[in-house]
């Protein structure tokens, strides 16, 4: 039996799924450190600005612990805020054969990095940044050198595709220390409540007072600049489609602007944020998924993984970290220039002018993503336990 400790930020509800299912791995016994509380208790989050707590369970399944934190602002919106002065202490007591972290970039988890015995339990790490967006110069030099050195403390590395492949070979991880374990959700969550979130889907869609003959482009997320919802208005505006309805699910910073330039203009439709019960219903209202990012820090997208397990075709940019491995351009969906408003206009018309190919691009997201599960994630980490 491999005892794995496994050290991650806060409960998340893509996460947590994954842990019950290694949870029933033969010869794998894990234990989950969590920094911080969120997700698993009511607390407001800043780029959503709402409080909520997830509705799934997060925490049952699998062997877990938090770690008290200290900072005096906890989150990881800041270096300081995992301050955890007793997890490397804990972790031993728990005597791991290996060390799994998700994250990295915080001062509890620096110390542990530096300070680890390697030579007792070797340590993993599984991200997802990608460098889409080259940068140079000396600040760029400095900052891969040292990121370079940090990785030179890890065993194995996981990476969740092709961006983030070439992220991790960019800092100079060896090919043979790399093991693909792809980003992955719940598939099978979704799966089982398609049908339903179908007929789910027609009541909020008449709830909504969109029109039932309309097809929906769908926006799901947090209004947040790095995610370019007002891209996707402004494309929408410029499209001037026919019978067609906009839909914005979500809350962030940039909910009152959105509003604003959507006054006036018909078809423009918006809900409020929907807990993880309500998103199979959430992608099911829609006939097409835009997720128009800019910038590096949309490492992947899993709105993307949840659209595509409801069969619905996508739209991304080509800052999406998923875009390379989950989006085959007029196959299931198209990619455009992150930032360009004309091009997503056009691929806004392109997928909405043959509503059967659109179907069929639906039935080609959910073939493609059944590769994309928690199944295929653990055989990655296995091959990294393995290597070690």
């Amino acid at each position: 039996m491999q005892k794995l400790a496994i050290i991650t930020s806060h409960p998340i509800q893509y996460y947590a799924p994954w842990f019950c299912y290694l949870a029933t791995r033969k010869n794998l016994d894990i234990k989950v450190f969590y920094l911080w509380d969120f997700g698993a208790t009511r607390q407001i989050d800043p780029k959503f600005q709402t409080s909520f707590q997830w509705d799934i369970p997060l925490l049952t399944g699998y062997n877990y612990e938090f770690v008290p934190n200290t900072s005096s602002n906890p989150g990881t919106h800041h270096f300081w805020g995992l301050q955890n002065p007793s997890l490397i202490a804990r972790v031993k007591d728990y005597q791991p054969d290996a060390v799994w972290l998700m994250n990295y970039n915080y001062a509890s988890l620096y110390r542990l990095i530096s300070s680890w015995d390697t030579s007792k339990a070797p340590l993993l790490f599984r991200g997802d940044s990608h460098h889409l967006l080259p940068q140079t110069g000396l600040k760029e030099q400095l900052r891969r050198h040292m990121i370079a050195m940090i990785y030179r403390r890890f065993a194995a590395f996981l990476y969740v595709g092709k961006a983030n492949y070439g992220y991790f070979r960019y800092h100079q991880v060896p090919p043979e220390k790399l093991f693909f374990s792809p980003h992955a959700i719940d598939n099978d969550r979704f799966l089982a409540q398609a049908e339903m979130a179908t007929q789910q889907a027609q009541t909020w869609k008449q709830e909504l007072g969109i029109p039932t003959n309309h097809p929906v482009i769908l926006f799901a997320g947090k209004f947040e600049p790095k995610k370019r919802p007002l891209d996707l208005l402004h494309a929408f505006l410029q499209a001037q489609l026919s019978q067609v309805s906009l839909l914005f699910v979500g809350s962030g910073s940039l909910e009152a602007e959105l509003k604003a330039d959507a006054t006036g203009h018909p078809h423009i439709y918006f809900a409020p944020f929907q807990n993880q019960s309500s998103m199979p219903r959430t992608y099911a209202i829609a006939d097409i998924v835009v997720l128009p990012s800019y910038g590096s820090q949309e490492t992947w997208g899993l709105s993307i993984n949840e659209a595509m397990c409801l069969g619905r075709p996508v739209i991304v940019s080509d800052h999406v970290g998923c875009a390379q491995d989950l989006v085959q351009p007029d196959k299931n969906g198209l990619v455009f220039p992150a930032g360009n408003v004309s091009a997503l206009a056009d691929a806004l018309r392109d997928a909405l002018s043959e509503p059967e190919r659109l179907r069929r691009w639906g039935e080609q997201s959910r073939c493609l993503i059944s590769h994309y599960d928690y199944a295929r994630a653990t055989q990655g980490l296995f091959e990294a336990l393995n290597s070690l």
